[in-house]
């Protein structure tokens, strides 16, 4: 078997690299994918987004090592094993990441990754339904919609939200992220809309795009370039070879462990592991971010939540609906109002996310508060804590090392405990004046910062954003794994190009700066011209000095 490219991974980052490598027919592709099939009710249904996180057949089912903060608990750390890797499993956010955000990028060494560089490639990536015009792309292969907002709650939470003194923003992906409004969801026509749905399926029906089910064990690497990958497909190994470049875009946790694997990490690390060394890279595994949330749940004193509906016949109904019209209340994934703020004044951009659900109940659809509720999950942005990744062994079956090292600066607890007092006013405005019943979580009794520290060790939850692994950045940087053209360094004809390759992570849920980074990485590899830069100015609040809102 043998491709031009060959591409490690058929997630968002691996499926827009396929069909953007492959769309002047001048090139073949073959994909690598441990995963198999994304058909099936479990991934198409937006409703039902916390069964495919939670089930191995979709997921690598990786957990954290006890992380020493958060009470020694082992976090659960889903990434996609399927077609469309994590775009086929996750809550269908969509979020292009603040400005601000990119420039940082640019400004620790990823050249040519500014706001002004990545806007086009948004724009070249996507359909917006009811985004700000000029702002967001038209003709693109992902779908983006907004939510019905028919639960009066979600409006009742931006109206609150303008009570309490901060902006509102129709498009937090447009011009002005920070504010309150409806979040995008990567939803079309009643169904999920994941990197396969977008851009795989449709590359797939190409003659030069084929796709491969396997294992991917190493990157074959001689005389320090790379020529192919070691696949393990029923039970025997075989070498995908490549014509002119491998591509990894495997996961924060998949391609930092298949670099390491082929002999490229911290000296010291692959040594223990009796690996030979092909390139000694420090920053390998290391630089690991998430975003970390905590559930404010309120109960709600009106029958008009979601409670009502998570009783077998509802659900039935709910499902019978959605599978014959794509209609109701399974065409969505619920999150549908949103709102980026600033924690204090100084902060130049928001540093805090809010998702709002109508019902009170945990991401994994466990533990559902026994009454009628609404909650926000809410956590800060840019933590100062990183994390690693490491080789268990040089079985490439074995899951990697994960330490995520949460909440391990005094910075993270007061930022938590802002957040949870932010939520607490924002749910006494008026606007929910009807709906408000006691709070759920942490409690009315949760107010010292002790009660709320110990709310945050038991009860905080990732958002599943992992990032960071494989930093790009200049090639003289020893901390940096690939280049400003996702190269990796001290390799030739090897790339990585997937939410790994972040030097920091951005604004919000991951999804939609990964595709980009699949986008934007193709042009790279083919040599091309990128898009020209974007001369757009966002908006900055101008009170950032002296106020938060």
């Amino acid at each position: 078997m043998e491709a031009d490219f060959v591409i490690v991974g058929a997630g968002s980052a691996g499926s827009a690299l396929a069909a953007r490598l492959s769309e002047d027919g001048k090139h073949s592709v073959i994909v690598l994918e441990h995963g198999g099939t994304d058909f099936g009710p479990f991934i198409k249904m937006p409703a039902a987004l916390s069964y495919p996180m939670n089930m191995a057949r979709y997921d690598w089912g990786y957990k954290s090592e006890p992380e020493p903060h958060l009470g020694n608990r082992r976090m659960a750390a889903p990434r996609g094993k399927v077609i469309g890797g994590s775009s086929s499993i996750n809550g269908m956010v969509y979020v292009h990441g603040h400005a601000e955000d990119f420039n940082h990028w640019a400004e620790s060494g990823a050249t040519g990754w500014s706001f002004a560089d990545v806007l086009p490639y948004f724009k070249r990536q996507e359909t917006s339904h009811g985004g700000e015009e000029g702002w967001r792309g038209t003709d693109g292969p992902l779908h983006i919609q907004r939510g019905r907002l028919e639960n009066t709650l979600f409006q009742a939470f931006i109206d609150a939200g303008g009570q309490a003194g901060f902006e509102l923003t129709d498009d937090y992906n447009g011009s002005k992220q920070e504010g309150f409004g409806p979040m995008e969801q990567t939803i079309h026509q009643g169904r999920r809309w994941s990197a396969a749905e977008a851009y795989l399926k449709p590359a797939r029906k190409r003659d030069n795009v084929k796709l491969v089910r396997g294992l991917a064990r190493r990157i074959v690497i001689e005389d320090k370039r790379a020529t192919g990958v070691e696949v393990e497909r029923r039970g025997r190994k075989e070498i995908v070879s490549a014509r002119r470049e491998v591509v990894i875009a495997a996961s924060a946790f998949n391609s930092p462990k298949l670099l390491m694997l082929s002999g490229i990490g911290p000296a010291e690390h692959l040594s223990e592991h009796g690996i030979e060394i092909v390139a000694d890279r420090p920053g390998v595994g290391a630089n690991l971010q998430d975003h970390l949330e905590a559930y404010i749940q309120q109960e709600c004193t009106q029958p008009i939540t979601l409670y009502s509906k998570l009783n077998l016949f509802s659900k039935a109904l709910i499902g019978a609906q959605w599978l014959f019209f794509r209609s109701g209340l399974g065409a969505s994934n619920q999150f549908e109002a949103a709102a980026f703020l600033r924690s204090k004044a100084g902060v130049k951009y928001p540093d805090i996310q809010y998702h709002f659900l109508p019902v009170a109940i945990r991401y994994d659809g466990k533990a559902a508060a026994k009454a009628h509720g609404f909650q926000a999950h809410v956590g800060p942005m840019r933590s100062n804590s990183r994390g690693t990744v490491r080789l268990r062994s040089a079985n490439a079956k074995e899951a990697p090392v994960i330490r995520f090292n949460y909440m391990s600066t005094e910075e993270d607890w007061a930022d938590f405990r802002h957040c949870i007092r932010l939520t607490r006013e924002i749910f006494s405005q008026k606007a929910f004046d009807p709906y408000r019943g006691p709070e759920i979580m942490p409690g009315e009794d949760a107010t010292s910062d002790e009660a709320l520290n110990a709310f945050i060790r038991d009860e905080v939850e990732s958002a599943y954003h992992p990032c960071g692994t494989c930093r790009m950045g200049r090639a003289d940087d020893p901390r940096s794994v690939v280049d400003p053209e996702c190269r990796v360094i001290g390799v030739e004809n090897l790339r990585v190009a997937d939410s790994s390759i972040f030097p920091r992570i951005t604004n919000g849920n991951l999804n939609g700066p990964s595709i980009m980074t699949g986008e934007k990485a193709a042009d790279h590899i083919l040599g091309r011209q990128p898009l020209a830069p974007s001369n757009q100015e966002p908006w900055i609040n101008p009170r950032w000095e002296t106020s938060d809102r």
